[in-house]
């Protein structure tokens, strides 16, 4: 039996080798005709830690990791091109390197 491949956003990347991905879909209410939206929680092995908060990612169903972890990615579709607000908040970035990070994020894609 072929594994499942299906593509997500992740959601959280604070573990080592972890990546949480949800993914979205919607459905059409089978009695009431009401379209309804859905979200799965998928917990991702990532080995070499390439994804990040908000990329677009593709993952494949794998064996068990772990107690939650039953999938790998497989590659990273689109980089994220959100700025970290809480980093120029704390001063760690100017706003012009923030901007030209997500200007060369945009080219790439």
């Amino acid at each position: 039996m072929p594994k499942k491949i299906i593509s997500g956003i992740v959601v959280s990347d604070k573990n080592a080798k972890t990546r949480v991905v949800e993914i979205r879909s919607k459905y059409r209410d089978p009695r009431y005709g009401k379209f309804v939206r859905h979200r799965t929680k998928c917990y991702v092995h990532d080995e070499n830690n390439e994804s990040a908060l908000g990329d677009t990612v593709e993952i494949q169903e794998s064996r068990p990791r772990s107690a939650l972890k039953r999938w790998e990615l497989l590659r990273v579709l689109e980089k994220s091109r959100a700025v970290d607000v809480a980093a120029l908040k704390r001063g760690e970035i100017s706003l012009e390197e923030a901007v030209a990070g997500a200007e060369t994020a945009g080219e790439t894609s």
